[in-house]
């Protein structure tokens, strides 16, 4: 079992690779004496800063785990494997990661990606350690990072308690951002709330259109449930509104990229649900200054989650003393007790999800950072 005072031991021993070590390493066949871990990701398009700072996170487990052995007296090594957040190239991503000999994925981060594939991990032996959020993808192995079933009560008590009276909704058709609006517009209704729900373009490059449609039904917030370069231009068309509705972004906005596109006045009139960056989270000391020390830049919010599943797959490797896919997975699902940058860990054994997961309502600050509201 790790435990702060371990990784924080680890982090003093890793050795300092040069942080070009972020580039996708080949999906090639795994070395001899290597343990290979793929991490799935949009590595490029237009959430490749999301998919590098997974990279970025699993790649310093890796490193540090190495600096002190590795695992079961193996190197571990990372093979980046980039789906674009792309459905068509799920299958395609399990190959590239299956050629690599990789026993385990942490990955996809698209929900709609992980539809296609996490079965396909599955019936290739290689342990999934997924990044998505609908809950259409639990029951393929494991997650630490909210699902939707976790994340829309969040912003149900949060929107139900500010006493409005309706809420416009611009939902990106994809599986995540449709599945959570689907959750969070049924809790709203419960709770009194008008919901009125418009289906909006995927990765567009203007919506001005739709976000009149939404204003023009009178409501007292709006909703965004996209992913952060959509909400960017759906939060620049808010701000230059003529409007007293307010802004809400659900969890796929929140990354330090939106407040850098959009800018930090504009960030500051939406309030956000969400995890925030890793700089903000309580337990993530260390990991941010080892993070920052290799490479040289600030961790964002998923690196984390990527860090932490890597730590879980080495714990279950060490307890299981192998790196065989049914005993593994087993003890992936039985993980209790862990203490990871993200908080504790204890994972659901039915489902994979997480017990508790770090979830909260934000804003952002003058300095452009995510906060947690108290």
């Amino acid at each position: 079992m790790f435990t702060r005072s371990r990784v924080a031991a680890a982090a003093l021993a890793a050795v300092g690779l040069a942080a070009a070590a972020l580039a996708p390493i080949p999906a090639v066949a795994g070395d001899k004496g290597t343990i290979v871990i793929a991490l799935e990701a949009p590595l490029t398009g237009s959430q490749a800063s999301n998919g590098k700072d997974m990279l970025r996170g699993a790649q310093l487990a890796a490193m540090q785990v190495n600096a002190r052995g590795g695992v079961l007296g193996r190197t571990i090594k990372i093979v980046g494997v980039d789906d674009k957040a792309d459905p068509a190239l799920g299958a395609q991503a399990v190959q590239e990661a299956k050629a690599a000999g990789a026993i385990a994925v942490i990955g996809p981060y698209n929900s709609s990606v992980g539809l296609v594939n996490l079965s396909l991990y599955e019936e290739a032996g290689i342990v999934p350690l997924r990044m998505t959020s609908d809950n259409r993808t639990e029951g393929y192995g494991a997650t630490l990072q909210p699902m939707n079933s976790q994340i829309s009560p969040v912003e149900v008590d949060y929107i139900s308690g500010l006493g409005i009276d309706s809420v416009a909704m611009l939902v990106d058709p994809s599986a995540y951002t449709k599945s959570i609006a689907a959750r969070t517009a049924k809790g709203l209704e419960k709770a009194g709330i008008k919901v009125t729900k418009i289906v909006i373009p995927a990765s567009a490059s203007d919506y001005s259109a739709e976000v009149g449609e939404a204003l023009a039904t009178g409501p007292d917030m709006v909703y965004s449930a996209t992913y952060f370069p959509e909400g960017v231009l759906i939060a620049e068309e808010l701000a230059q509104a003529n409007t007293t509705a307010t802004c809400f972004m659900n969890l796929a906005n929140v990354d330090d990229a939106f407040v850098e596109e959009a800018g930090i006045t504009t960030s500051r009139t939406c309030t956000f649900s969400g995890v925030p960056a890793a700089p903000q989270l309580p337990y993530a000391g260390d990991y941010v200054t080892a993070y920052r020390a290799e490479f040289d830049v600030n961790p964002d919010v998923w690196g984390a989650f990527t860090y932490d599943s890597a730590w879980v797959l080495f714990n279950a490797m060490a307890q299981t003393g192998t790196t065989k896919y049914a005993p593994l997975l087993d003890a992936v699902l039985h993980t209790r007790g862990l203490q990871g940058a993200t908080g504790p860990i204890d994972i659901r054994s039915k489902s994979g999800n997480r017990e508790d997961v770090p979830m909260y309502i934000l804003k952002v600050n003058r300095k452009g950072d995510f906060v947690i509201v108290e």
